[in-house]
């Protein structure tokens, strides 16, 4: 499955251990992720101003993400209304990549799900879609 996984899902992923950083290393190890350089500049951004992690860590952490094709900027943000109008880059960067699920915790995209034509699910909704999907 091709997943997107928003900024706010990579930075829980990295800062604590839970389900966010669980549904990281799955998608990693079993799912096809699609990252952009949007969602890394706004992660490099939240990790060194936000929780002021040094510039060589940030760089370690962006490697984690290197075997998987960067998809660049959108040439326009997403048509869909987002209140807050950096998300509509978020979900203009899933769509572009071809993404099956955008998982998020945020509001604002979580609120838009029924007008796109991919699934936006939280971090608990998705790892219960992998639980239901995976055999045994």
């Amino acid at each position: 499955m091709k997943v997107c996984l928003d900024t706010n899902v990579l930075v829980a992923a990295l800062a604590t251990r839970g389900l966010c950083a669980d549904v990281l290393r799955t998608v990693l190890a079993e799912h096809e992720l699609v990252i952009g350089a949007v969602i890394l500049a706004e992660l490099r951004r939240i990790l060194t101003t936000k929780f002021k992690v040094p510039s060589e860590q940030v760089n370690r952490i962006e490697a984690i993400f290197a075997p998987f094709p960067l998809l660049p900027k959108p040439a326009a943000p997403s048509t869909v209304k987002v209140r807050d109008a950096s998300d509509r880059w978020i979900l203009a960067t899933a769509l572009t990549g071809g993404a099956e699920v955008l998982v998020t915790g945020d509001e604002d995209l979580l609120a838009v799900a029924e007008d796109v034509p991919i699934h936006i699910l939280t971090p608990r909704a998705f790892w219960e879609l992998l639980r239901q999907s995976s055999p045994g």
